[in-house]
């Protein structure tokens, strides 16, 4: 990596992950005081964002240190996106604590990752308070009063990229079921056998002590839990998503949209983003004043429904992806994110994307 001038260190006081900055001073100081947190899919690792995580560096030198999750690697994804949540949070306390020179937090993440980091910030949000007292991590915010803190952090990107926002259960929300009814009512009876307690998670099928379903029950604050809050802590909120060709994560889940809200769009080549076909920024809407008319037949479960309406009550920009002329298009859940610098090399273009409309201050 000394080619791209990025310095690597395995770890942070015992925290795991895989950290990367960059510094002209060599590996030994750092300017940056913006983490970055990168969290991987299931059955993932830290080295899925490898790529992604050194052209951070790259484009961004003494701006941004890098961590690279790895508290919940290959099976450990199984455990349920609460339990990897915790996880995560424990982890992402421990790298704060480790260097206090960081003032500012971003997110990206990948596939379940996007889930399990919106729980993790749920229970790392501060709430907003005067400047004059120390938060519960002994950091003093220099930030507006209006705006709460993750972990004493200044919430900068919160960004997804192929997550399932609402769920897998539903129409055609895991593609590969080829949106036969009777195999997305099977999935949801079998799913715990194969992804086990995250696998009732994303089909909404788990009912711990006769609560709602999990995700359900993350479009909204609850106890020392501030999903929501969390969320609109931050500057900006970020979807990526695929239009077609990934057999995992369906469309309109990662993209937080209604079937009949998918956009047409006529795909015409972009030189500096060939693959990103299509940009919007959905302001926060008012739950209770949703349109009624732009839920069809096709569209309406209730669940599904009010978890859109949840997410959809703070802004979102929404970024959609092709890769419809790639050799390697049915691969798309994992080129997206690059997840094989040799393999899904096609993805660059969605990572430079990512990079290039970053914000930092």
């Amino acid at each position: 990596m000394g080619d791209l001038g990025v310095c690597k260190e395995e770890a942070i006081n015992g925290a795991g992950g895989m950290d990367m900055w960059s510094s002209s001073d060599g590996c030994t100081v750092s300017k940056a005081d913006h983490l970055v947190v990168m969290v991987h899919g299931i059955l993932g690792s830290n080295a899925d964002w490898k790529f992604a995580a050194e052209h951070f560096v790259k484009m961004l030198p003494d701006k941004v240190l890098v961590h690279c999750s790895e508290r919940n690697m290959n099976k450990l994804t199984l455990d349920g996106v609460d339990v990897m949540g915790e996880r995560l949070a424990e982890e992402v306390t421990e790298v704060i604590k480790g260097r206090p020179n960081l003032c500012k937090i971003s997110f990206v993440a990948h596939s379940i990752g996007g889930l399990v980091a919106r729980y993790a910030i749920g229970r790392l949000y501060r709430p907003p308070r005067s400047n004059s007292f120390e938060d519960s991590d002994g950091r003093i915010p220099d930030i507006e009063n209006s705006r709460g803190t993750i972990c004493g952090l200044e919430a900068m990107n919160f960004i997804t990229i192929a997550t399932p926002h609402l769920g897998s259960r539903g129409n055609k929300q895991v593609p590969f079921l080829f949106g036969l009814t009777a195999m997305e009512k099977l999935a949801c009876h079998v799913i715990h056998l194969i992804f086990r307690q995250t696998g009732r998670h994303l089909f909404l099928v788990d009912s711990d002590d006769g609560k709602p379903p999990l995700l359900q029950r993350m479009v909204e604050d609850s106890d020392d839990l501030y999903f929501m809050s969390a969320l609109q802590a931050f500057k900006r909120r970020v979807v990526y998503s695929n239009v077609a060709y990934d057999h995992i994560v369906g469309w309109r889940t990662s993209s937080i949209r209604r079937n009949s809200e998918l956009p047409k769009f006529q795909e015409t080549p972009n030189k500096i983003y060939p693959h990103v076909v299509h940009e919007e920024i959905s302001n926060g809407e008012n739950p209770d004043k949703c349109n009624e008319a732009i839920i069809t037949s096709d569209d309406y479960d209730m669940i599904e429904e009010n978890l859109v309406r949840g997410l959809r009550r703070v802004s979102w920009e929404k970024v959609d992806v092709s890769f419809h002329t790639s050799k390697v298009r049915f691969a798309a859940h994992s080129v997206i994110q690059v997840k094989d610098p040799v393999m899904h090399s096609e993805g660059a273009d969605v990572i430079q994307h990512i990079i290039d409309h970053f914000l930092l201050t």
